[in-house]
């Protein structure tokens, strides 16, 4: 129908106030239509009928009738006010739920960093300790071992018997590796399992008959020229001299491995070297050259040299190995000793180089006192690179020079003149600086500007405090401080 504006324009006013605001309940005309629905209804009085005002309304009203208009903008701003509330609220719990989730992720990965931070202290404290332990452990055994040849000698002298004896023992190497194994490893392996696994350091196809000539004769005959020329250096020289001088072999192994595998040039290595090398001369001179002497310093220097060779051709061919390829290897060779080398104590025996009256009269447990000894040594050696830090083993290597003198004093076998202990000594200090990192030039320029970073900040810090003192007195005495120009 067709809806006519008052004078003043309210209809059309709030007809276009409707339109714009988009009421779900506008239609053309509904401004005029509740005014004259108003007009048009009159009061009743209590039970008269009132059929016309209820037909004019009926007639006159849309589809939606004025209780339904009324309220809906009621129920609808209702529906918003609740809606804006739930939403305010189900917000605020997610951002509450939000920084929840980020405070306990944040609590968990402190708890994190600080438990990890303990596991790395308590892997360091563990090491350290292992390491203390294996340092006394493997100075202990090579002391003894020397000790003990000392003593065999009085008796019984045959160096080379002594070293293939020795030498066979380690043949108990891989079953003792593998008794380890059975006690610590969650997953057991059977030994023929283990044994190839441990075989790959020959290469993938493991260990054959070619490999097994090819490869372990070089290495045993090194092995057996190293111990034997110490046990004849024993002979001629104290187990101090004998055991300073084998330290030089340190030397030898860089001096070989930067001709051979060109490893990186080192001064302060070749430092080491030089003081190796004097140490040898000045050893020699100890004893004003005597014949005996020399011959023994020749002996030790071609044990050391020939212990060098052995490391840096077996980082040549071999490369880097773990425990397990280390016991398999030395195993091997203790094989390859007792079916090969087995012939050369029989024939120094007939002979009469090396003889003996019957085996009986043989000092068995001096011999097996250092088989054994000798074997847990090579055992420690290898343990020890498992267990703690590599350089840690060399320590305990050195530590056995001051342990034999200790013996040696006590013997009363040795008299320490002022040549023999600077010798002893500088031969021990070119040993320990070969234990220096590659990068220790760059560490000790680090930890030295470490240093005086923190002494410049001491000195900021001990500057500022007496203005700040001197600024917290004025301000509690309610005066402020001007400094003087």
């Amino acid at each position: 129908m067709d809806v006519k504006a008052a004078p003043n324009g309210v209809a059309t006013i709030e007809d276009r106030i409707l339109r714009i605001t988009g009421y779900y309940g506008y239609y053309p005309g509904y401004s005029s239509q509740k005014s004259t629905s108003r007009s048009s209804v009159t009061r009743c009085k209590p039970g008269a009928n009132c059929p016309s005002s209820h037909s004019g309304i009926s007639r006159q009203l849309s589809p939606l009738s004025v209780t339904e208009d009324s309220s809906a903008p009621i129920l609808e701003l209702q529906n918003r006010g609740s809606s804006g509330v739930c939403g305010h609220r189900v917000e605020r719990q997610n951002r509450s739920a939000d920084d929840g989730t980020q405070t306990h992720s944040e609590n968990n990965s402190q708890e994190n960093r600080i438990k990890a931070h303990c596991l790395s202290c308590t892997s360091m404290v563990l090491k350290a300790i292992w390491g203390l332990l294996i340092i006394l452990s493997v100075s202990s055994s090579w002391v003894g071992t020397t000790q003990i040849v000392k003593i065999t000698y009085k008796n019984f002298y045959c160096p080379f018997f002594m070293t293939w004896f020795s030498t066979n023992w380690n043949i108990m190497f891989f079953p003792v590796y593998y008794s380890g194994h059975l006690a610590t490893a969650q997953e057991k392996q059977s030994p023929m399992k283990k044994f190839r696994e441990c075989s790959r350091i020959f290469g993938e196809d493991g260990l054959t008959l070619k490999l097994f000539l090819k490869r372990t004769a070089p290495f045993s005959i090194l092995w057996t020229l190293t111990n034997y020329l110490y046990l004849l250096a024993l002979k001629k020289l104290t187990a101090t001299d004998v055991s300073a001088l084998f330290c030089c072999n340190k030397a030898f192994v860089f001096l070989l491995s930067w001709i051979v595998l060109k490893d990186r040039f080192m001064g302060v290595r070749i430092v080491a070297a030089i003081m190796a090398i004097t140490g040898i001369v000045m050893m020699a001179y100890a004893d004003n050259f005597h014949a005996d002497s020399i011959i023994g310093v020749a002996f030790a220097v071609g044990s050391a040299s020939t212990s060098a060779l052995y490391k840096v051709l077996f980082k040549m061919f071999l490369g880097s190995a773990n425990f397990g390829e280390a016991a398999h290897f030395v195993s091997t060779l203790g094989f390859f000793n007792l079916i090969f080398i087995s012939f050369t104590p029989v024939i120094l025996y007939f002979t009469k180089v090396e003889h003996w009256s019957s085996f009986a009269a043989l000092p068995w447990g001096c011999l097996c006192g250092m088989a054994g000894l000798w074997l847990a040594f090579n055992i420690l050696v290898n343990v020890g690179v498992v267990l703690t830090y590599p350089i840690l083993i060399s320590i305990g290597t050195v530590l056995s020079v001051p342990g034999n003198a200790a013996v040696d004093l006590l013997k009363q076998e040795v008299i320490f003149n002022v040549v023999r202990l600077a010798a002893t000594i500088i031969i021990c200090i070119g040993f320990l600086l070969m234990l220096l990192p590659e990068e220790w030039d760059e560490i000790t320029l680090r930890f030295i500007n470490s240093l005086k970073e923190k002494k410049s900040e001491e000195h900021v810090d001990d500057v500022t405090d007496p203005s700040v003192h001197l600024r917290g007195r004025s301000r509690a005495n309610g005066t402020v401080s001007i400094p003087l120009a």
